[in-house]
This record gives C-alpha cells, sequence and structure tokens, in this order.
C-alpha cells in the first residue's frame, strides 16, 4: 500500500474544476444526511449531544430514529451541534426562507 498523504496536499494539486466538482460533492453528502450520521460527521457522541442537551442518551437515539418531531426539539439538536436550523421551502422557481419559526422560545 503507498504512503498515506495530507489530504490538504492533495487538494492543493488538484485543478480548480476538480476542486469544485469534490467541494460540491461533499455539499450534497452533507445536505442529504440523517441526524445521526450528522452527529458523528461532527465528532459527537449520543453521551456527549445528551449531556448538551440536559437528557438522557436514550432520548437521543431516540431523536435520531424519528421520522416527526416538533421544530424546537430538532432547533435545539441542531443548536447543540453547533448549527442553526434554516426551514426552506423549494419551488421550481426558487427557494424561500421560512422565518416563521425563528423567534421561537425554548
Amino acid at each position: 500500500m503507498g504512503k498515506a498523504r495530507n489530504f490538504n496536499e492533495l487538494r492543493a494539486k488538484m485543478s480548480p474544476e476538480a476542486r469544485a466538482r469534490s467541494e460540491a460533492q461533499a455539499r450534497e453528502m452533507l445536505a442529504n444526511m440523517p441526524l445521526d450520521e450528522l452527529r458523528a460527521a461532527r465528532h459527537l457522541t449520543q453521551e456527549h449531544l445528551a449531556e448538551l442537551l440536559g437528557v438522557k442518551q436514550a432520548s437521543i437515539s431516540k431523536m435520531e430514529r424519528r421520522a416527526d418531531m416538533y421544530v424546537s426539539t430538532l432547533a435545539r439538536f441542531i443548536e447543540a451541534m453547533g448549527g442553526t436550523l434554516e426551514i426552506r421551502a423549494s419551488f421550481p422557481d426558487g427557494s424561500v426562507r421560512i422565518s416563521q419559526f425563528s423567534d421561537r422560545e425554548v
């Protein structure tokens, strides 16, 4: 097997087009990710996230498997991972950010 190489070194040698394709693929992967994979990609364990949210680890496991939850619950989950929840409606002619949930009380 060959010598491991630093990703930044390899990226620096890529053409601008190849770099753009690579970044677009990475964005696409992150744009379509279940909560458990998103948490793992952020290098967080269920235990650590539970501690941040003040809940039990089992609650995190249940949240990650849910198909339906309150917007406020999802927002807290995302905020505990260091992000912000943004809700958008997508139409053929563009997308619109839904701001109704921005000033919620948690």
